[in-house]
C-alpha cells in the first residue's frame, strides 16, 4: 500500500505546481485587465471633464475681472450722492456675481478657490474701508478714493487671476 501512494504523490506534485502557476498567471491577467479598464474609464472621464474645468477657470477669471474695482466702478455708476447706498450697491453686485459662479468651485482646486474667495473679500473690504473714511462724504468721492487706491496698490484680484492662469497652464 505504501508503495502505491508514493508514485501517486510524485505524480501530484507537478500537477499541483502547474495548477498554482496557472492560478497565479490568471490572477495577474485579471488584475491587469481591471487596471486597464479603470485607466480607460479615467481617460474617458478626463476627456469629458477637461472642457468643463477649462470653462470653470474662464468663468472665474471673468468673475475676477467683473469685480475688479476699476471695472466695477465704471460699470456701476452712483445713482445719487449717498455713499452708504453706493457701497451697498457695489457689495451686493459682488455678492451676486459670486453666487452666480458658486458652482465653479467643483472644477477648480481648493487652493485656487480659496484665493478667489480671498480676492472677493479683499475687494469688499476695500470698498467698506473707503466708505468709512471721514474724507469720503459722497459716492463720487468714494469712487475717486477707490480708484486712487487701485492705482497705488493694484487690484485685490490680481493674485487670484495669476493663480488661475498658473493652474490652467498646468492643465496643458
Amino acid at each position: 500500500m505504501n508503495i502505491e501512494i508514493i508514485p501517486l504523490i510524485i505524480s501530484l506534485i507537478p500537477t499541483t505546481l502547474i495548477t498554482i502557476l496557472a492560478i497565479f498567471f490568471f490572477k495577474q491577467h485579471t488584475n491587469n485587465e481591471e487596471r486597464r479598464r479603470r485607466f480607460l474609464l479615467h481617460r474617458e472621464h478626463q476627456k469629458q471633464a477637461f472642457p468643463l474645468r477649462l470653462q470653470a477657470y474662464e468663468r472665474m477669471a471673468l468673475f475676477l475681472e467683473r469685480i475688479s474695482p476699476g471695472k466695477l466702478l465704471f460699470r456701476m455708476a452712483p445713482v445719487g450722492e449717498d455713499k452708504e447706498g453706493y457701497e451697498s450697491l457695489l457689495v451686493h453686485t459682488i455678492d451676486q456675481e459670486f453666487e452666480h459662479n458658486l458652482t465653479q468651485q467643483i472644477y477648480v482646486s481648493d487652493e485656487c478657490w480659496n484665493t478667489i474667495i480671498a480676492a472677493k473679500n479683499a475687494t469688499i473690504a476695500m470698498i467698506r474701508k473707503t466708505a468709512l473714511k471721514e474724507e469720503v462724504d459722497s459716492a463720487d468721492k468714494m469712487r475717486e478714493v477707490i480708484l486712487t487706491q487701485l492705482v497705488e496698490k493694484g487690484a485685490p484680484g490680481a493674485a487670484a487671476l495669476l493663480k488661475i492662469k498658473e493652474e490652467v497652464g498646468d492643465l496643458f
